[in-house]
Protein backbone atom coordinates (compact mmCIF):
# COMPACT_ATOMS: atom_id res chain seq x y z
CA UNK A 1 0.00 0.00 0.00
CA UNK A 2 1.47 3.58 -1.02
CA UNK A 3 -0.46 5.48 1.15
CA UNK A 4 1.56 6.68 4.06
CA UNK A 5 0.90 5.36 7.62
CA UNK A 6 0.07 9.04 8.82
CA UNK A 7 -2.69 9.33 6.00
CA UNK A 8 -4.25 5.68 7.00
CA UNK A 9 -4.47 6.64 10.42
CA UNK A 10 -5.96 9.96 10.54
CA UNK A 11 -8.74 10.88 12.54
CA UNK A 12 -12.07 11.47 10.94
CA UNK A 13 -14.24 12.78 14.32
CA UNK A 14 -13.66 15.12 16.62
CA UNK A 15 -13.20 12.37 19.52
CA UNK A 16 -10.30 10.71 17.72
CA UNK A 17 -8.72 13.88 17.08
CA UNK A 18 -5.85 13.50 19.25
CA UNK A 19 -4.00 16.58 21.10
CA UNK A 20 -4.85 20.59 21.44
CA UNK A 21 -7.00 20.10 24.19
CA UNK A 22 -7.01 23.87 24.62
CA UNK A 23 -9.30 24.19 20.93
CA UNK A 24 -11.07 21.26 20.91
CA UNK A 25 -10.98 19.60 24.19
CA UNK A 26 -13.75 19.53 26.56
CA UNK A 27 -14.44 23.39 27.20
CA UNK A 28 -12.05 23.74 24.10
CA UNK A 29 -12.40 27.74 22.82
CA UNK A 30 -13.56 25.36 19.22
CA UNK A 31 -15.50 22.52 20.51
CA UNK A 32 -18.78 24.28 20.80
CA UNK A 33 -18.57 25.87 17.52
CA UNK A 34 -17.88 22.97 15.81
CA UNK A 35 -20.62 20.95 17.38
CA UNK A 36 -23.42 24.04 16.55
CA UNK A 37 -21.51 24.26 13.09
CA UNK A 38 -21.10 28.16 13.55
CA UNK A 39 -17.36 28.32 11.81
CA UNK A 40 -15.72 31.31 11.60
CA UNK A 41 -13.02 32.02 9.18
CA UNK A 42 -9.89 30.80 11.03
CA UNK A 43 -6.25 30.22 10.94
CA UNK A 44 -4.26 27.36 12.13
CA UNK A 45 -0.92 28.38 13.20
CA UNK A 46 1.74 26.24 14.69
CA UNK A 47 4.12 23.66 13.89
CA UNK A 48 4.52 21.20 11.11
CA UNK A 49 2.19 17.92 11.93
CA UNK A 50 0.34 19.48 14.77
CA UNK A 51 -3.30 18.15 13.23
CA UNK A 52 -4.23 21.30 11.13
CA UNK A 53 -5.06 19.80 8.32
CA UNK A 54 -6.74 16.80 9.63
CA UNK A 55 -8.87 19.30 12.30
CA UNK A 56 -10.10 21.38 9.29
CA UNK A 57 -11.18 18.56 7.91
CA UNK A 58 -13.06 17.54 10.87
CA UNK A 59 -14.43 21.31 11.32
CA UNK A 60 -15.87 20.18 7.64
CA UNK A 61 -17.20 17.22 8.48
CA UNK A 62 -18.72 17.37 12.30
CA UNK A 63 -20.48 21.10 10.55
CA UNK A 64 -21.30 18.79 7.13
CA UNK A 65 -19.87 21.83 4.73
CA UNK A 66 -18.42 20.77 1.17
CA UNK A 67 -14.68 20.82 1.56
CA UNK A 68 -12.78 22.53 -1.14
CA UNK A 69 -8.43 22.08 -0.90
CA UNK A 70 -5.75 24.20 -2.40
CA UNK A 71 -2.17 24.03 -1.51
CA UNK A 72 -0.05 27.25 -1.44
CA UNK A 73 2.67 25.96 -2.78
CA UNK A 74 1.30 24.77 -6.53
CA UNK A 75 -1.76 27.15 -6.25
CA UNK A 76 -2.49 30.58 -7.86
CA UNK A 77 -5.58 33.32 -8.38
CA UNK A 78 -7.07 31.11 -11.00
CA UNK A 79 -7.53 28.14 -8.89
CA UNK A 80 -8.91 30.51 -6.05
CA UNK A 81 -11.31 31.86 -8.23
CA UNK A 82 -12.63 28.50 -9.51
CA UNK A 83 -13.27 27.07 -6.21
CA UNK A 84 -14.81 30.40 -5.13
CA UNK A 85 -17.29 29.81 -8.51
CA UNK A 86 -18.18 26.42 -7.11
CA UNK A 87 -18.89 27.94 -3.96
CA UNK A 88 -21.33 30.62 -5.27
CA UNK A 89 -22.44 27.92 -7.74
CA UNK A 90 -22.89 25.24 -4.56
CA UNK A 91 -25.01 27.88 -2.33
CA UNK A 92 -27.17 29.37 -5.02
CA UNK A 93 -28.53 25.77 -6.30
CA UNK A 94 -28.14 23.50 -2.99
CA UNK A 95 -28.77 26.86 -0.30
CA UNK A 96 -26.27 24.83 1.94
CA UNK A 97 -24.06 26.33 4.49
CA UNK A 98 -21.55 27.94 2.64
CA UNK A 99 -18.24 25.39 1.54
CA UNK A 100 -14.81 25.41 3.35
CA UNK A 101 -11.90 26.49 1.54
CA UNK A 102 -8.58 24.99 3.42
CA UNK A 103 -5.78 26.56 2.08
CA UNK A 104 -2.52 25.02 3.19
CA UNK A 105 0.54 27.23 4.03
CA UNK A 106 -1.33 29.94 3.18
CA UNK A 107 2.05 32.11 4.45
CA UNK A 108 3.42 31.51 0.80
CA UNK A 109 0.56 33.30 -0.93
CA UNK A 110 1.79 36.54 -2.29
CA UNK A 111 -0.26 39.67 -1.21
CA UNK A 112 -2.17 39.92 -4.98
CA UNK A 113 -3.36 36.09 -4.27
CA UNK A 114 -4.33 36.45 -0.55
CA UNK A 115 -6.05 40.01 -1.96
CA UNK A 116 -8.49 37.66 -4.15
CA UNK A 117 -9.59 35.96 -1.04
CA UNK A 118 -11.24 38.76 1.12
CA UNK A 119 -14.57 39.31 -1.28
CA UNK A 120 -15.59 35.72 -0.95
CA UNK A 121 -14.43 35.96 2.81
CA UNK A 122 -16.42 39.18 3.46
CA UNK A 123 -19.66 37.96 1.31
CA UNK A 124 -19.33 34.60 3.34
CA UNK A 125 -19.30 32.86 -0.14
CA UNK A 126 -16.35 30.57 1.61
CA UNK A 127 -15.43 29.89 4.79
CA UNK A 128 -11.61 30.07 4.76
CA UNK A 129 -9.48 27.98 6.77
CA UNK A 130 -5.53 28.42 6.57
CA UNK A 131 -3.05 26.65 8.01
CA UNK A 132 0.39 28.46 8.99
CA UNK A 133 3.72 27.14 10.39
CA UNK A 134 4.47 30.85 10.31
CA UNK A 135 3.17 33.84 11.89
CA UNK A 136 0.00 35.02 10.46
CA UNK A 137 1.00 38.99 11.85
CA UNK A 138 3.90 38.48 9.38
CA UNK A 139 2.49 36.11 6.76
CA UNK A 140 -0.75 37.09 6.15
CA UNK A 141 -1.96 40.56 4.92
CA UNK A 142 -3.91 42.81 7.64
CA UNK A 143 -7.15 42.72 5.35
CA UNK A 144 -7.79 38.66 5.57
CA UNK A 145 -6.10 38.89 9.21
CA UNK A 146 -8.91 41.06 10.83
CA UNK A 147 -11.73 38.95 9.33
CA UNK A 148 -10.12 36.04 10.27
CA UNK A 149 -9.80 34.36 13.91
CA UNK A 150 -6.43 32.68 14.51
CA UNK A 151 -5.39 29.60 16.85
CA UNK A 152 -2.44 28.05 18.09
CA UNK A 153 -1.51 24.31 17.34
CA UNK A 154 1.01 22.81 19.84
CA UNK A 155 3.23 20.70 19.80
CA UNK A 156 2.23 17.09 20.12
CA UNK A 157 3.02 15.97 24.18
CA UNK A 158 4.83 12.78 25.18
CA UNK A 159 1.17 11.12 25.94
CA UNK A 160 -0.46 12.28 22.68
CA UNK A 161 2.31 11.06 20.85
CA UNK A 162 2.45 7.49 22.81
CA UNK A 163 -1.34 7.40 22.49
CA UNK A 164 -0.56 7.75 18.36
CA UNK A 165 1.56 5.38 18.46
CA UNK A 166 -0.53 2.37 20.12
CA UNK A 167 -3.42 3.45 18.33
CA UNK A 168 -1.96 3.15 14.53
CA UNK A 169 -0.97 -0.41 15.83
CA UNK A 170 -4.11 -1.33 17.17
CA UNK A 171 -6.43 0.48 14.23
CA UNK A 172 -4.64 0.21 10.89
CA UNK A 173 -4.86 -2.62 8.73
CA UNK A 174 -1.29 -2.95 7.47
CA UNK A 175 0.10 -3.12 11.16
CA UNK A 176 -2.29 -5.64 11.75
CA UNK A 177 -0.55 -8.07 9.80
CA UNK A 178 2.83 -7.66 12.27
CA UNK A 179 3.39 -8.64 15.93
CA UNK A 180 4.71 -5.28 17.02
CA UNK A 181 6.04 -4.35 20.84
CA UNK A 182 6.69 -0.85 21.99
CA UNK A 183 9.73 -1.72 24.33
CA UNK A 184 11.51 1.65 24.18
CA UNK A 185 10.07 4.67 22.61
CA UNK A 186 12.45 7.70 23.84
CA UNK A 187 14.66 7.53 20.07
CA UNK A 188 11.02 7.67 18.13
CA UNK A 189 9.55 10.58 20.69
CA UNK A 190 12.70 12.32 20.66
CA UNK A 191 13.54 12.28 16.62
CA UNK A 192 10.00 13.18 16.21
CA UNK A 193 10.12 16.64 18.19
CA UNK A 194 6.36 17.13 18.91
CA UNK A 195 5.54 16.51 14.97
CA UNK A 196 3.00 13.43 14.93
CA UNK A 197 3.45 13.41 11.29
CA UNK A 198 7.16 12.85 11.75
CA UNK A 199 6.54 10.12 14.21
CA UNK A 200 4.42 8.13 12.36
CA UNK A 201 6.76 8.39 9.20
CA UNK A 202 9.41 7.36 11.17
CA UNK A 203 8.17 4.33 12.90
CA UNK A 204 6.74 3.16 9.75
CA UNK A 205 10.16 3.34 8.06
CA UNK A 206 11.10 1.58 11.18
CA UNK A 207 9.02 -1.11 10.68
CA UNK A 208 9.25 -1.89 7.14
CA UNK A 209 12.81 -2.00 6.89
CA UNK A 210 12.58 -5.34 9.46
CA UNK A 211 11.96 -8.32 7.30
CA UNK A 212 10.33 -10.61 10.02
CA UNK A 213 6.43 -9.59 10.92
CA UNK A 214 7.51 -9.84 14.88
CA UNK A 215 9.10 -6.33 15.55
CA UNK A 216 10.48 -5.08 18.89
CA UNK A 217 10.95 -1.49 18.86
CA UNK A 218 14.04 -0.27 21.08
CA UNK A 219 15.99 3.38 20.85
CA UNK A 220 18.90 1.36 19.27
CA UNK A 221 17.06 0.21 16.69
CA UNK A 222 15.32 3.26 15.82
CA UNK A 223 18.41 5.12 15.72
CA UNK A 224 20.17 2.65 14.00
CA UNK A 225 17.49 2.70 11.10
CA UNK A 226 16.61 6.52 10.95
CA UNK A 227 20.49 7.59 10.87
CA UNK A 228 20.99 5.33 6.83
CA UNK A 229 17.39 7.40 6.18
CA UNK A 230 18.12 11.04 7.53
CA UNK A 231 17.81 13.53 4.88
CA UNK A 232 20.53 16.97 5.26
CA UNK A 233 17.39 19.19 5.86
CA UNK A 234 13.46 19.88 5.04
CA UNK A 235 12.27 22.92 4.80
CA UNK A 236 9.27 22.10 4.61
CA UNK A 237 9.07 20.34 8.25
CA UNK A 238 11.26 17.72 8.98
CA UNK A 239 14.25 19.14 10.50
CA UNK A 240 13.28 22.51 10.11
CA UNK A 241 12.49 23.37 14.21
CA UNK A 242 15.69 21.42 15.26
CA UNK A 243 17.90 23.38 12.93
CA UNK A 244 16.55 27.13 13.49
CA UNK A 245 17.09 26.06 17.54
CA UNK A 246 20.39 24.56 16.86
CA UNK A 247 20.98 28.21 15.03
CA UNK A 248 20.04 29.95 17.98
CA UNK A 249 21.56 28.39 20.63
CA UNK A 250 24.69 28.84 18.76
CA UNK A 251 24.72 32.19 18.65
CA UNK A 252 23.07 32.66 22.16
CA UNK A 253 26.05 30.85 22.91
CA UNK A 254 28.62 33.03 21.44
CA UNK A 255 30.09 30.41 19.20
CA UNK A 256 29.68 31.85 15.46
CA UNK A 257 31.37 28.60 14.13
CA UNK A 258 28.70 26.45 15.23
CA UNK A 259 26.09 29.69 14.15
CA UNK A 260 27.69 29.73 10.48
CA UNK A 261 27.28 25.94 9.81
CA UNK A 262 23.68 26.27 11.10
CA UNK A 263 23.14 28.51 8.99
CA UNK A 264 24.98 27.09 5.80
CA UNK A 265 22.50 23.90 6.40
CA UNK A 266 19.70 26.27 6.28
CA UNK A 267 20.45 27.64 2.89
CA UNK A 268 21.56 24.87 1.17
CA UNK A 269 17.90 23.54 2.08
CA UNK A 270 16.29 26.34 0.45
CA UNK A 271 15.70 27.89 3.61
CA UNK A 272 13.11 30.72 3.39
CA UNK A 273 15.76 33.89 3.75
CA UNK A 274 12.87 36.31 5.53
CA UNK A 275 12.40 33.31 8.38
CA UNK A 276 16.14 33.12 8.85
CA UNK A 277 16.02 37.07 9.41
CA UNK A 278 13.46 37.47 11.53
CA UNK A 279 14.96 34.74 13.78
CA UNK A 280 18.33 37.07 13.47
CA UNK A 281 15.95 39.92 14.98
CA UNK A 282 14.56 37.92 17.83
CA UNK A 283 18.01 37.14 18.42
CA UNK A 284 19.04 40.10 18.96
CA UNK A 285 16.52 41.14 21.15
CA UNK A 286 15.96 38.27 23.18
CA UNK A 287 19.52 37.39 23.64
CA UNK A 288 21.78 40.70 23.35
CA UNK A 289 19.42 43.26 24.41
CA UNK A 290 20.88 46.20 25.68
CA UNK A 291 24.49 44.34 26.35
CA UNK A 292 24.47 45.80 22.72
CA UNK A 293 21.65 47.78 21.08
CA UNK A 294 23.25 48.16 18.34
CA UNK A 295 22.73 44.40 17.06
CA UNK A 296 19.18 45.11 16.50
CA UNK A 297 19.94 47.52 14.34
CA UNK A 298 22.19 45.51 12.08
CA UNK A 299 19.35 42.82 12.58
CA UNK A 300 16.99 44.93 11.14
CA UNK A 301 18.62 46.29 8.47
CA UNK A 302 19.71 43.06 7.42
CA UNK A 303 16.18 41.84 7.70
CA UNK A 304 15.62 44.76 4.85
CA UNK A 305 18.53 43.89 3.30
CA UNK A 306 17.93 40.12 2.19
CA UNK A 307 14.32 40.79 1.67
CA UNK A 308 15.24 42.87 -0.96
CA UNK A 309 18.46 41.17 -2.64
CA UNK A 310 17.41 37.17 -2.15
CA UNK A 311 19.95 34.47 -3.12
CA UNK A 312 22.84 33.76 -3.43
CA UNK A 313 24.05 37.35 -2.50
CA UNK A 314 22.14 37.36 0.91
CA UNK A 315 23.80 34.59 2.62
CA UNK A 316 26.67 37.06 2.45
CA UNK A 317 24.58 39.43 4.96
CA UNK A 318 22.73 36.38 7.03
CA UNK A 319 26.74 35.04 7.60
CA UNK A 320 27.74 39.00 9.10
CA UNK A 321 24.82 39.28 11.24
CA UNK A 322 25.43 35.92 12.36
CA UNK A 323 28.84 36.35 13.40
CA UNK A 324 28.08 39.83 14.66
CA UNK A 325 25.59 39.07 16.71
CA UNK A 326 27.29 35.27 18.06
CA UNK A 327 30.16 37.80 19.25
CA UNK A 328 28.15 40.42 20.63
CA UNK A 329 27.83 40.50 24.55
CA UNK A 330 24.72 38.63 25.97
CA UNK A 331 21.86 39.84 28.22
CA UNK A 332 18.51 38.41 28.49
CA UNK A 333 17.17 41.28 31.06
CA UNK A 334 15.01 42.91 28.55
CA UNK A 335 13.21 39.70 27.94
CA UNK A 336 12.82 38.59 31.42
CA UNK A 337 11.76 42.35 32.78
CA UNK A 338 8.68 42.17 30.67
CA UNK A 339 8.24 38.74 31.02
CA UNK A 340 7.74 39.35 35.01
CA UNK A 341 5.92 42.66 33.92
CA UNK A 342 3.14 40.56 32.26
CA UNK A 343 3.05 37.68 34.91
CA UNK A 344 2.42 41.01 37.25
CA UNK A 345 -0.31 42.06 35.09
CA UNK A 346 -2.13 38.76 34.99
CA UNK A 347 -1.78 37.89 38.83
CA UNK A 348 -3.06 41.97 39.67
CA UNK A 349 -5.41 42.53 36.44
CA UNK A 350 -6.24 46.29 35.58
CA UNK A 351 -4.17 47.86 38.69
CA UNK A 352 -5.59 51.90 38.30
CA UNK A 353 -3.13 54.24 37.05
CA UNK A 354 -1.65 56.72 39.66
CA UNK A 355 -3.81 60.03 39.95
CA UNK A 356 -0.20 62.49 39.19
CA UNK A 357 0.36 60.01 36.12
CA UNK A 358 -3.47 60.53 34.51
CA UNK A 359 -3.99 62.84 31.57
CA UNK A 360 -6.04 65.61 32.61
CA UNK A 361 -7.17 67.48 28.99
CA UNK A 362 -10.67 68.34 30.63
CA UNK A 363 -11.49 71.30 33.35
CA UNK A 364 -13.63 68.09 35.46
CA UNK A 365 -10.44 65.46 35.61
CA UNK A 366 -8.21 68.56 36.74
CA UNK A 367 -10.99 68.75 39.11
CA UNK A 368 -10.99 65.06 40.03
CA UNK A 369 -7.01 65.14 40.48
CA UNK A 370 -5.77 64.22 37.07
CA UNK A 371 -1.95 65.44 37.03
CA UNK A 372 -2.11 66.15 40.90
CA UNK A 373 1.55 66.49 41.68
CA UNK A 374 3.01 65.12 39.40
CA UNK A 375 6.58 66.32 39.15
CA UNK A 376 7.76 66.94 35.45
CA UNK A 377 11.00 65.50 35.41
CA UNK A 378 12.76 68.09 33.22
CA UNK A 379 11.79 70.94 36.05
CA UNK A 380 14.66 69.38 38.47
CA UNK A 381 18.21 68.91 38.42
CA UNK A 382 19.60 66.19 36.12
CA UNK A 383 16.05 65.57 34.39
CA UNK A 384 15.03 63.98 37.44
CA UNK A 385 12.93 63.80 40.01
CA UNK A 386 11.95 61.01 42.15
CA UNK A 387 8.34 59.76 42.19
CA UNK A 388 6.51 56.26 41.92
CA UNK A 389 5.11 55.28 38.61
CA UNK A 390 3.68 51.76 39.52
CA UNK A 391 0.29 51.12 40.95
CA UNK A 392 -0.06 51.23 44.71
CA UNK A 393 -0.36 47.45 44.99
CA UNK A 394 2.38 46.76 43.32
CA UNK A 395 4.68 49.56 44.24
CA UNK A 396 8.50 49.14 44.40
CA UNK A 397 8.76 46.28 42.07
CA UNK A 398 11.39 45.44 40.19
CA UNK A 399 11.32 43.84 36.68
CA UNK A 400 14.15 44.86 35.04
CA UNK A 401 17.84 43.53 36.13
CA UNK A 402 20.56 44.91 34.79
CA UNK A 403 22.92 42.28 33.44
CA UNK A 404 26.58 41.84 34.41
CA UNK A 405 27.91 43.52 30.66
CA UNK A 406 29.70 46.44 30.43
CA UNK A 407 27.07 48.52 28.67
CA UNK A 408 24.27 47.17 31.33
CA UNK A 409 27.01 47.65 34.48
CA UNK A 410 26.91 51.72 33.21
CA UNK A 411 22.67 51.05 33.29
CA UNK A 412 23.04 50.17 36.97
CA UNK A 413 25.13 52.60 38.04
CA UNK A 414 22.55 55.57 36.46
CA UNK A 415 19.77 53.81 38.15
CA UNK A 416 21.48 53.63 42.07
CA UNK A 417 22.58 57.13 41.21
CA UNK A 418 19.24 58.21 40.42
CA UNK A 419 17.30 56.37 42.14
CA UNK A 420 19.05 56.41 46.01
CA UNK A 421 17.27 53.98 48.10
CA UNK A 422 15.33 52.24 45.86
CA UNK A 423 17.62 49.63 44.04
CA UNK A 424 19.91 47.13 45.66
CA UNK A 425 21.36 45.66 42.79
Amino acid sequence: MNEPLAQRVRPKTLEAYISQHHLVGEGGSLTHQIKKGIIPSLILWGPPGTGKTTLALIIANESKRPFYSLSAINSGVKDIREVIEKAKERGNLFSTKNPILFIDEIHRFSKSQQDSLLGAVEKGWITLIGATTENPSFEVIPALLSRCQVYILNSFGKEDLDTLLKRAIKEDSVLQTKQISLKETEALLRLSAGDARKLLNIFELVVNSETSDKITITNELVMAKVQKNTVLYDKTGEQHYDIISAFIKSIRGSDPQGAVYWLARMIEGGEDVKFIARRLLISASEDIGLANPTALVIANNTFQAVTTIGYPEARILLSECTIYLATSPKSNASYMAIKQAQEAVREHGDLSVPLALRNAPTKLMKDLGYGTDYKYAHDFQHNFAEEEFLPATIAGTTFYYPGENAREKAIKEFLKNRWKDKYNF
